[in-house]
């Protein structure tokens, strides 16, 4: 198991540097005058070559490479063109609104779509089945943007024009206000990230399960008496769970990066909204910023996956 974990470290540590070097060739070495974006189009060439030196863009190649990877590696990611802020300070303060929508709609995917797709898996072909397939389908099938709309229009407007005024229109509420007025403002973008998702993980838990099910093993418990809760539990869950948990891993690390859709839906000004403010700004040290920790998030995620597979199925663990 060591060697295993060391392995999958050791191929995320290259994963990231590659990463790094793809980084910095888009940013730094494809023609792109940063220079001259920021200084402006009536800057004088002097003006223009100072904020050049400042910024160390007119180092060698080799040098400014070197100097991005060790201040990376050091923790500083460089500082904000427009406002002067370390690019570290702009991600801690987007990082808990995206991990707070992240997580709470993670939960709710997890749930229903376990859920949904035990039953399934259950009663296949059956009202159930096809019922649970039809409800699945339907959130999966609708834009992200659109069910975000939907949910605030019927669940904000609507109740606050009866005079329940339950939901806020969107906007983030930290944990220091309240845990109740912090849960109020996450409930909608929680059940928009979920509804979507869930459908996904509902297929996958119903596939695997009917496989499972009709495995020898799981025949053999239920002559044996086993109870059938049992059986679907312990036996049948358990070794279903290997798909599920591997896009769990990719879901969770991709969205760690940035809701965009729903934290723009919602003025939520999470990692995702932040990325967009700073594209359309061309503040390069916060998309790159940006950018790596999302890497790094995904290969994270994914070393964690490895190790939950091989606990859920030794097997891996040889390859």
């Amino acid at each position: 198991m060591a060697r295993f974990l060391v392995r999958r470290i050791a191929l995320g540590v290259l994963v990231l540097w590659l990463i790094t070097v793809a980084v910095f060739a888009l940013f730094f070495v494809a023609p792109n005058d940063v220079a001259r974006t920021l200084a402006g189009r009536q800057a004088t060439p002097e003006t223009v070559a100072l904020i050049s030196h400042r910024l160390g863009l007119d180092q060698p190649v080799w040098k400014q490479y070197t100097d991005f990877l060790w201040k990376a590696l050091h923790g500083d990611l460089g500082y904000d063109y427009y406002h002067q802020v370390p690019v570290t300070e702009i991600i801690g303060a987007a990082l808990p609104i995206t991990i707070s929508v992240v997580i709470g709609g993670a939960i709710i995917w997890m749930v229903l779509g376990l859920t949904n797709g035990v039953l399934s898996a259950i009663h296949p072909r059956s009202f159930t089945d096809r019922s649970l397939t039809a409800f699945s389908l339907f959130f999966y099938s609708m834009p992200t943007f659109l069910l975000g709309l939907l949910l605030l229009y019927f669940f904000y407007f609507r109740l606050t024009l009866a005079g329940i005024a339950i939901f806020p229109p969107g906007g983030y509420a930290p944990l220091t206000d309240g845990f109740g007025t912090w849960f109020q403002h996450m409930v909608l973008p929680w059940f928009t990230l979920a509804l979507v998702s869930a459908a996904t993980y509902t297929r996958l838990t119903r596939a695997s399960m009917l496989d499972v099910l009709g495995e020898d093993y799981v025949r053999t418990a239920r002559s044996k008496g086993i109870g059938e809760r049992r059986v679907i539990l312990r036996h049948g869950l358990r070794a279903a769970l290997t798909p599920v948990v591997t896009q769990f891993g990719i879901d969770v690390g991709a969205l760690l990066g940035g809701v965009v859709v729903t934290e723009t839906v919602f003025s939520l000004p999470g990692l995702g909204k932040t990325a967009i403010d700073a594209i359309n700004q061309q503040d390069l040290p916060v998309i790159i910023g940006i950018v790596l920790f999302a890497s790094a998030a995904v290969v994270v995620a994914n070393i964690v996956v490895d190790v939950v597979y091989a606990v859920l199925d030794p097997r891996v663990r040889l390859h």
